[in-house]
């Protein structure tokens, strides 16, 4: 069995008003390429599809695409689950049509723990691979809200809420198993954000669940699943220092702080004997003691480079020159730090790239020194915030106790989803 894990692709995403469809493109193209050429047989797509819960024409033209053609490169299974940034409603809209191409969407949780799992067979109809498909987990899916809960009661029952589910769905799993008489692997989705989990500024990742952010540990999974595909988070990295629990971070750099990012997909063998890679059996490991499991990263191209380039005028200067000669085109963010601000940046950069395969797609103007900060911060634009920094701003500027911004961010985030739930709707 080789189960191919990916995630948070984020289709629809723009850079700076810059919009990235080629490089969707190019990405989905190379995976469908990598499908066929290491012969894998499920794809698991762990949650944020898209960028927003109202994906353009052209995104959804390139997620819809990449499934009609998968199946053509000898992948027997695909299974999406929803991410934050998915809307599940949307996302399960064609569930019964993409089923007859085994593909299996999961957007919305389920109280019922048989909707979640699902068994996977092989072209003989043997089953083969048991999923835990469990979306991203809403706070309403998983709390009851009562009046005058604390911030601590609040932030237990998320994690009870969480714990619960996922120890429902691997109790069907395992009955399942049980029923079928056949000793099958079973694999794990999720999308949350584990303790410990490394992020980088300006990639877009928030807390999920305010407050309880560094109590979700690896322990939330049990021991029956043999392989956990996350996502959420954007770097590659392993859940608690297990090879089995896994981040496969997202195929494009969402911003310049993640430019030199080495970008994977997760492969991942599955057998009853002994394989190359770590040893499931291992006294140590989860999972089960009669499987071999093989991870390994396939490493993903650079299909638009970004760089960011940061010093005071002659290191901008001597970098774009360095750039310039390759003949590559390049997206540049600037960063200026010098002891002025230059009044006229733009227009030197403009001189300088004249010519160049280079676009730059962000300046800051960064003074070293208090005298320029005041300008620096005027030049600044909404454009450059996301919804989350604006309301931190808020709280800031109208001076709210540190001990009331947990609530208030609990709040925020319930009033966001409702927008974006109430704009699938109107659509």
């Amino acid at each position: 069995m080789r189960i191919l894990h990916t995630s948070d692709w984020h289709i629809g995403r723009t850079l700076y008003g810059r919009k990235r469809h080629e490089e969707f493109g190019a990405f989905l193209g190379w995976l469908l390429d990598t499908v066929a050429r290491l012969e894998v047989d499920v794809l698991l797509v762990a949650g944020d599809v898209f960028d927003t819960s109202t994906p353009d024409n052209r995104a959804q033209a390139l997620y819809y695409d990449f499934l009609r053609h998968v199946a053509d490169r000898g992948c027997r299974h695909v299974v999406v689950i929803a991410g934050n940034h998915d809307s599940p409603t949307f996302l399960e809209a064609p569930k019964a049509l993409l089923e007859a191409l085994d593909i299996h969407v999961v957007g919305n949780a389920s109280t019922h723990p048989e909707n979640e799992v699902l068994v996977l067979k092989d072209r003989q109809g043997r089953p083969e691979l048991i999923v835990c498909a469990v979306p991203y987990l809403r706070d309403r899916d998983i709390r009851t809200a009562a009046a005058g809960e604390s911030m601590a009661d609040k932030e237990a029952k998320l994690l009870a809420g969480i714990r619960e589910h996922y120890a429902a769905v691997a109790t069907r799993a395992e009955q399942t198993r049980a029923a079928l008489g056949v000793r099958v692997p079973i694999v794990a989705m999720g999308h949350l954000f584990t303790a410990g989990g490394q992020t980088v500024d300006g990639d877009g990742v928030r807390e999920l669940y305010v407050g309880s952010l560094a109590h979700v540990s690896a322990a939330v999974f049990p021991a029956s699943f043999d392989y956990v595909a996350l996502g959420h988070l954007h770097v590659p990295q392993t859940v608690g220092g297990l090879e089995t629990r896994r981040y496969s971070g997202s195929p494009l750099p969402m911003g310049f702080s993640e430019a030199r990012q080495q970008k994977i997909v997760c492969l991942v063998d599955i057998a009853p004997t002994p394989t190359a890679g770590p040893i499931h059996a291992a006294a140590d490991a989860p999972g089960d003691a009669h499987l071999a499991i093989g991870v390994h990263e396939v490493d993903i191209p650079v299909f638009q480079p970004l760089e960011r380039i940061q010093g005071d005028w002659d290191d901008i200067a001597r970098r774009i020159e360095a750039l310039s000669t390759a003949r590559t085109s390049v997206w540049l963010e600037i960063v200026y730090q010098g002891p002025d601000l230059i009044g006229d940046l733009q227009d030197r950069l403009q001189a300088l790239l004249a010519g160049t395969h280079l676009d730059v797609l962000r300046i800051r103007n960064h003074c070293l020194t208090p005298q320029g900060l005041e300008a620096q911060q005027a030049e600044e634009t909404l454009a450059e915030l996301d919804p989350h920094e604006v309301f931190e701003r808020c709280l800031r500027a109208h001076d709210i106790p540190a001990t009331q911004w947990p609530e208030l961010t609990l709040a925020y985030q319930d009033i966001l989803t409702s927008i974006d739930e109430e704009d699938v709707r109107a659509e």
